[in-house]
């Protein structure tokens, strides 16, 4: 993915304390955030998103399946092969002077066989930030508890242009592409982009789950 996207450098996050306290000054010092009073708000920022970066892009959002209707009668599918392609084609060269972010993440309690282990590559600080708030470190070396295979997502902001902007879902690779967004649930792919996508199609296709969230 690194080839692909062509970074200026990796960064292999740990979920430290001093790893925050960086990627937080490097963040407010790029105007990524803005420092709130830190007497009345400590340890308090403020982000603010693109005004054509938002929440509820459904028409963006694409479930790829081998066949139409696994991916219920609610959602938008494309075939893998063409959406793969596609986006592959955006990706190439997306993050050309920028740093590619690896974050191992731990979907679930630690311990549980039900946890998932994910791996986002981001080019957005705020998007690590965001991960250290809303899920567990995982200790993808170590870690006994988690057995399978890991959850593969991909996050590029690219230009952040609604009309290179895509959620997409490949169930049957485990994997979620999202480019051309900055947007909390369109780039956090531990958050809403995984149990409200991939889940309820990973279920209707074992059983008939309801194709709802």
């Amino acid at each position: 993915m690194a080839k692909l996207c062509q970074p200026e450098r990796v960064f292999w996050c740990n979920g430290s304390e001093a790893e925050k306290q960086l990627l937080t000054r490097e963040a407010v010092e790029k105007g990524i955030l803005i420092e709130l009073n830190q007497e009345k708000l400590p340890g308090c920022y403020y982000h603010r998103s693109n005004p054509n970066d938002v929440a509820r892009v459904e028409q963006c959002t694409f479930i790829c399946t081998d066949s139409k209707e696994e991916a219920g009668p609610t959602n938008n599918w494309a075939p893998p092969r063409e959406m793969y392609e596609k986006l592959y084609g955006m990706f190439r060269g997306s993050m050309r002077g920028r740093t590619l972010y690896v974050i191992p993440y731990l979907m679930g309690p630690a311990g549980s066989p039900m946890s998932k282990v994910g791996i986002e590559l981001s080019d957005s600080s705020y998007v690590v930030l965001n991960m250290r708030i809303m899920r567990g470190w995982a200790m993808l070396l170590t870690s006994n508890s988690v057995k399978q295979r890991f959850q593969p997502r991909l996050h590029s902001m690219l230009d952040v242009n609604p009309d290179r902007r895509y959620i997409c879902h490949f169930p049957q690779d485990n994997t979620i592409l999202s480019i051309g967004s900055a947007y909390g649930g369109n780039v956090l792919l531990a958050r809403s982009a995984w149990p409200c996508g991939s889940v309820r199609i990973w279920g209707a296709m074992k059983g008939g789950w309801p194709n709802i969230c």
